[in-house]
């Protein structure tokens, strides 16, 4: 989901039953399938603090509807801002037709709506509904290869924030399944020159030129603009 229009202008255009058609429509909602959703399909580009999603190409969504909030537009008018945006986005914007049904729109807008703003985290079965991203246990190259996962759920970050692998020529691997194009290079340190690097894929596997590495620290990293910021970094400890 990329850009959504601010909600104190949006409403205006909306049917004035709108509240009442979104009230009827919550006893169907799911909000762990739309949390989980949300995360994969939106959450590279906007951020949503409930979610903990970074994304850096939309509008940061807890900023773009806290005020109208505030000024009293409930949140099953949320709801129908944002499920309208996802299935009718601007054609002459950057969101994709056709990203999700009609069904699962109505998903995500709910727990877009029941987060939006919010402090603090989420509680019960939407807790755990998204794995959380990047803590994983340490990666170990084998072999020569050091294969470093995307996250699979669409989050800015590797499956892992940790690896470890021997001196000597490696040959860095990335699959990724989430559909967020990502890349992985790598560095000396954590500014030092790039020494080698993956293309960038949505899907797929990405493989970057072998190298030889010398014992020491080093940072791999997804060039897409924003990632890198947004936490999709990790340290390569090679003894």
């Amino acid at each position: 989901m990329r850009p959504v229009v601010l909600l104190a202008a949006a409403v205006l255009c909306l049917p004035a039953a709108l509240a009442g058609c979104a009230s009827d429509e919550a006893k169907n909602d799911n909000l762990v399938a739309g949390k989980q959703l949300f995360v994969k399909k939106c959450g590279s580009c906007h951020v949503l603090s409930r979610a903990g999603t970074k994304g850096v190409t939309g509008p940061n969504l807890d900023q773009a509807f806290q005020q109208s909030v505030k000024d009293g537009f409930g949140r099953d008018a949320v709801k129908g801002v944002v499920k309208k945006q996802i299935l009718y986005p601007n054609k002459n914007g950057v969101m994709p037709a056709n990203l999700v049904d009609e069904g699962q729109a109505a998903d995500i807008a709910a727990y877009v709506a029941a987060s939006v703003g919010k402090t603090g985290k989420d509680s019960g079965l939407l807790a755990t509904a998204v794995p959380v991203a990047g803590g994983g246990a340490a990666i170990a190259a084998k072999a020569g290869t050091l294969t470093i996962p995307a996250d699979p759920n669409g989050q800015l970050q590797y499956v892992s924030n940790k690896a470890t692998a021997a001196a000597g020529p490696i040959n860095l691997v990335m699959p990724n399944t989430s559909g967020t194009p990502h890349n992985i290079a790598l560095q000396s340190g954590t500014s030092g020159p790039v020494l080698t690097k993956s293309p960038i894929i949505n899907k797929g596997v990405a493989k970057a030129p072998a190298v030889t590495l010398k014992p020491g620290t080093y940072t791999y990293f997804c060039e897409v603009p924003g990632h890198r910021a947004a936490g999709m970094l990790g340290t390569l400890v090679v003894k």
